[in-house]
């Protein structure tokens, strides 16, 4: 068990807490972690783009010259490919990109990057978040207090408008839910705020 502090929204330290090794402490594995990455950014494509091809672009009915004797190629079409305003060989059509990696990767990419971490001192624990009003400032003053530079990530046990509304114009800060983790978030920001309980639903998931 690896033990840390647990901070107040004031920066002051009110206890102690232990994280689970298993999830916490094991060799985080870069390969697995980079897979699940790329299987994130895959997902978020859209997938919409599209070209047109020789049979979509409009025009083009008539042979622009008869086949011999002019002494130019034989042409069918204007809408040909090599031609201005022609249809696009081979270009992308919509398609998904989107694919699944195993449950046992996805837990040990999970793993990795929370004891990376944890290992580069980037984790904070708080014992809870509550403000009183939805107000950027409360959210930057926390940070200052907490010694927090850079990009953060915020996670939280349940749904709470006041954070989620009070972080989201703070730029290169995110708050999120525990459900809603991924390897991409965790990665992409230099700390790792999490509250007490949102800790507890972690360890419970992933032991």
């Amino acid at each position: 068990m690896s033990k840390i502090s647990v901070y107040d929204i004031k920066g002051n330290v009110v206890a102690d807490t232990e994280l689970n090794d298993a999830i916490w402490g094991i060799e985080p594995n870069v390969p697995v972690m980079h897979a699940m990455v790329v299987n994130y950014l895959a997902n978020q494509r859209q997938g919409t783009q599209s070209t047109l091809t020789r049979t979509e672009v409009s025009g083009g009915g008539r042979k622009p010259w008869r086949q011999k004797g002019t002494g130019h190629a034989r042409q069918g079409s204007t809408r040909s490919p090599q031609w201005t305003h022609g249809g696009v060989a081979l270009g992308p059509k919509p398609r998904d990109y989107r694919y699944s990696l195993n449950k046992k990767v996805r837990r040990l990419a999970m793993k990795s990057a929370l004891s990376s971490k944890l290992a580069d001192n980037n984790v904070v624990v708080l014992n809870s978040i509550e403000f009183e009003a939805i107000k950027t400032k409360s959210v930057c003053e926390m940070l200052k207090a907490l010694g927090v530079e850079g990009k953060a990530l915020i996670v939280m046990p349940e749904v709470n408008e006041t954070v989620i509304k009070s972080a989201r114009n703070i730029p290169g800060v995110k708050a999120t839910l525990v459900n809603t983790l991924n390897v991409y978030d965790i990665l992409n920001y230099d700390k790792f705020i999490v509250v007490t309980d949102a800790v507890a639903k972690i360890e419970e998931v992933y032991c």
